[in-house]
């Protein structure tokens, strides 16, 4: 991928508050809960993790833990992780050992739900030299696009261009709590994502990396961000396959989710630097 291509990126620290096991299935909407109700859903970690409804719905392929450039045709790669509240504390000087160089860390989710991990995840990961970057669990049925994209911006969110912060990331994927598209029309769903698009770029003058798969893209979504957002899709196989509509290139490949979400940047270092580095 040239680096002209890419995308750059940068976000602050938050605070939030539940997390631990490996729960996606709450009984109700928690954006229907009153404040005691929410407190218990977040007591017992009901929060979203990243992939977690893809690996549900579109499975698992048997694969190699392990990827190589060669597998999938790259020039340059480099290898990343990303993590929420479901993995606490991480041992980031464990994950550099293995080469990890980059992560993302779940922030926020909706506008009632922060990541209580975040600031060990955050700060920890940067101190370990990681170049890091915060994504934000998309409710698009409970509050606007700009909404939410002002509270993952308020509670971890931020970017700036310090070459060490990736772009906010958008987690669109198949809805826990309901229908698959969050009984949005994929219009409704397209205008959604521009409205969180659009703020974030205005406040932060960078434009969120949508992460999707090509299956839920397809039946939710009829609008083209390939001219403005970074791709980073996920795809539990040994290769990428075909791409949502309409990028013709991914920024960034979640490969596995064993035995943690395992990600490759789609370029060199370099490149790396220069997407958490260049605004748009």
């Amino acid at each position: 991928m040239a680096a002209s291509a890419l995308v750059a990126g940068v976000l602050m620290p938050g605070g939030g508050s539940a997390a631990a096991s490996d729960t996606t299935s709450p009984p109700e909407d928690p954006a229907t809960m009153s404040a005691v109700e929410l407190q218990a859903f977040s007591d017992a970690n009901l929060d979203a993790s990243m992939g977690s409804q893809i690996r549900e719905h579109e499975g698992i392929a048997d694969m190699p833990m392990v990827i190589r450039p060669s597998d999938h045709g790259m020039q340059a790669t480099v290898y990343g992780i990303d993590v929420s509240g479901h993995q606490g504390n991480v041992d980031w000087p464990y994950w550099w050992g293995q080469g990890k160089r980059f992560v993302w860390v779940k922030a926020t989710e909706g506008t009632y739900y922060t990541n209580p991990y975040f600031t060990q995840q955050y700060n920890g990961s940067y101190n370990q030299g990681f170049i890091r970057g915060a994504y934000h669990f998309a409710r698009p049925d409970t509050t606007s696009g700009a909404t939410q994209a002002n509270y993952f911006s308020d509670h971890g969110g931020g970017w700036s261009s310090d070459g060490k912060t990736l772009p906010g990331a958008l987690d669109m994927e198949y809805n826990p709590y309901g229908s698959t598209c969050y009984g949005l029309s994929p219009s409704q769903m397209t205008s959604w994502i521009l409205d969180f698009s659009n703020t974030y770029h205005a406040r932060w003058d960078k434009y969120p990396a949508i992460y999707t798969s090509t299956s839920w893209w397809s039946q939710c979504v009829n609008g083209d961000f390939s001219s403005t957002n970074p791709l980073w899709v996920a795809r539990y196989a040994s290769s990428p396959g075909a791409l949502p509509c309409c990028w013709g290139f991914y920024t960034v490949w979640q490969y596995s989710s064993s035995p943690i979400d395992q990600n490759v940047f789609n370029g060199s270092y370099t490149q790396l630097q220069a997407f958490a580095t260049n605004p748009d």
